[in-house]
């Protein structure tokens, strides 16, 4: 993908308000004259429309797009595989809107805006390889999870109420061996309250089961998208599949959009901020950034001081120069993401991803 340049007078800017069945765009010269606006349907065939309608004003190289991550995700793919850098564009200053009202068309011509003041320069996830499927993937997990977790608490709360007989009978099993035993459960009369609970049991166990074992699948998805992606990664000491997709995720399928390890650890949530006033110079917690892809790197910061003789080393000699524990973690959780960040824009080695497959 070429570098956004404005080097040739002639160039245009395109800025897209995105919506879910229509998108808004408007065009700007290179002096931020404002050209033309118009709207097309969010389908292949209006992404077509919308690109040679913009190309039509001039040459084309940079779009500001909102909501590259939700609806405008499939526009991004199209028009990065057209040769067009895309910039992702956060919604406009709230002052700004109070002045001037708020319009999708306002919208399109602020998104552009953004990028020619050079206000907006973060390109936008592709979206379009192993990480897009590792979104896919655990967003269904997520709600697997979920509903596993409802099922087996509305399991378990019928259980307390029903008849001590069917009650005492499954004292003491573990959970697996209460599931299968609940879907052995006839219900002689569904309109008796004994019968109503042996039905309703038996179909709450038939559901976590299913549930589990999409759960189980979904992993191994997981994995597999990893392996291919980073397989570096999972060889790092303290990082599964989950706390690993977190991190890529925040990368994207794209991991060259960011200019550096620092980059990298500001959109986790670890790049410590200067807080300094006068003669006091200090730096405070980063409470931005991705929460996810924090928490993922607080897992395996937890990991390796509970089980890495290394990493308690570490904590010990930071201690000692005079930091509290706090600062010494967080000063690890840096230290890690740059650790995972050389795995994650690595070139996938084919010996490491035939021996995790095998």
């Amino acid at each position: 993908m070429p570098e956004p340049t404005s080097s040739d007078p002639t160039e245009v800017v395109l800025g897209i308000d995105t919506h879910k069945d229509i998108h808004v765009a408007a065009v700007l010269t290179g002096l931020g004259v404002l050209l033309a606006t118009s709207t097309f349907p969010a389908t292949a065939a209006g992404y077509r429309r919308l690109l040679a309608w913009a190309r039509g004003f001039g040459p084309l190289h940079r779009a500001g797009v909102e909501c590259t991550g939700s609806y405008g995700a499939a526009l991004t793919r199209y028009l990065s595989a057209e040769t067009i850098t895309v910039i992702e564009v956060n919604r406009g200053d709230r002052a700004e809107r109070r002045r001037r009202g708020k319009t999708d068309t306002l919208d399109a011509e602020t998104a552009a805006r953004a990028v020619l003041s050079g206000r907006a320069t973060a390109i936008a996830k592709s979206g379009d390889g192993q990480v897009e499927m590792l979104r896919m993937f655990k967003q269904a997990k997520a709600s697997a999870i979920k509903s596993r977790s409802q099922a087996i608490n509305q399991l378990k709360a019928i259980l307390v109420r029903t008849e001590p007989a069917l009650r005492e009978s499954m004292t003491g099993l573990s959970n697996p061996a209460l599931f299968r035993r609940c879907t052995q459960l006839t219900a002689s009369d569904p309109h008796d309250p004994a019968g109503a609970a042996a039905l309703t049991l038996r179909l709450l166990a038939h559901r976590v089961l299913t549930l589990t074992d999409e759960i189980d699948e979904l992993n191994s998805h997981i994995t597999a998208a990893i392996q291919t992606r980073a397989p570096r990664l999972l060889q790092r000491y303290g990082v599964g599949p989950d706390t690993a997709a977190a991190l890529l995720l925040v990368a994207g399928d794209n991991p060259d959009r960011l200019t550096s390890q620092a980059s990298f650890a500001a959109l986790c949530g670890v790049s410590p901020v200067e807080s300094s006033s006068g003669k006091t110079h200090r730096r405070r917690l980063n409470r931005g950034g991705d929460r996810q892809a924090n928490s993922a790197l607080y897992t395996i910061t937890i990991a390796r001081l509970r089980w890495d003789k290394r990493t308690q080393h570490y904590i010990r000699r930071r201690v000692a120069e005079g930091k509290t524990r706090r600062e010494a973690i967080r000063c690890l959780k840096r230290y890690i993401c740059r650790e995972i960040y050389r795995d994650i824009i690595a070139p996938p080695d084919p010996s490491l991803r035939a021996s995790s497959a095998a």
